[in-house]
């Protein structure tokens, strides 16, 4: 009680300050409360991806898309043993709502084939992220640890210039170019090669562009010409939260029998068309 009575018009002018104070503070907070944007901004929740759930990854592809893709199926003769092909074998997973896989190994006389298909649905727990913006993250690294090379501009465009040249220059057709490339009439020849050079340089590791909302194909030969030579074709693509891998293998049974690449590329492209179409339905 005697601190109370100590110096009273300090105390009484101290409380006058420290009201008009607090009033000054009250319409500060006024203020920040009147400014909804940042404060929306803040507490705004990313939007959810498409998916909330993934297919059964055995029981996604047909029976006529496996005997394409594994040749031997239709060679076996036991009943059970062709159901059992079929069937597959489930990957491990923990979580069948974020990732689920099946594999299929089948022989034949002619070589043995491997098929993996893999779904993955990914979840954001960033609220400033986006499911789809995660998985377009996750994806650019699947595509950089793909390591595709650049790609290779056709060689039939640079011989149809040069012969473009050549035949609008006088001489061009007696000598070659300065670059030391021959005249018209001697190119005239390599149009085979110039062909099979395209076509080689369609069929390497490329970005895909028709399919879901990005899409990459990985094309690998691996072993030499003293071994069975495997070759290995993988395309994944992303549609909204969903990342889809598919990786299809074959080796020859016979040492020096290189598996085509086109052919493996076809099939491998078309379950990949497949399964975008069933997510999109």
């Amino acid at each position: 009680m005697q601190r109370k009575a100590y110096v009273p018009g300090v105390a009484a002018l101290l409380a006058a300050l420290l009201a008009g104070c607090t009033g000054s503070s009250g319409s500060g907070d006024t203020t920040d409360d009147a400014n909804p944007g940042q404060a929306g901004t803040a507490s705004a929740a990313a939007q959810p991806g498409k998916y909330r759930t993934l297919p059964e990854p055995c029981g996604a592809l047909s029976h006529d898309t496996l005997d394409s893709l594994l040749p031997g199926i239709t060679e076996l003769t036991d009943e059970q043993q062709r159901e059992t092909a079929y069937a597959g074998e489930a990957t491990l997973t923990y979580d069948t709502d974020r990732k689920v896989g099946c594999r299929w190994k089948v022989e034949s006389a002619e070589a043995t084939d491997h098929l993996l298909v893999d779904f993955e649905r990914v979840v954001s727990y960033d609220t400033s992220a986006s499911d789809d913006s995660q998985a377009e993250t996750l994806f650019a690294t699947k595509l950089t640890a793909a390591d595709l090379p650049e790609p290779v501009v056709s060689v039939s465009s640079d011989v149809s210039s040069a012969e473009t040249g050549s035949a609008a220059s006088p001489g061009a057709s007696s000598s070659p170019t300065s670059g030391g490339s021959p005249s018209a009439s001697a190119t005239a020849p390599s149009s085979t090669p110039s062909s099979s050079a395209s076509s080689s340089a369609e069929l390497q590791p490329r970005v895909l562009t028709d399919l879901g909302d990005e899409a990459f194909l990985d094309d690998v030969l691996s072993g030499s010409g003293s071994t069975a030579q495997q070759r290995t074709v993988t395309v994944a693509f992303r549609t909204s939260n969903v990342i889809v891998t598919i990786e299809y293998e074959e080796q020859p049974a016979s040492v020096g029998v290189v598996p085509d690449s086109a052919e493996m590329q076809d099939r491998a492209r078309k379950l990949a068309a497949r399964l975008a179409n069933s997510l999109a339905g």
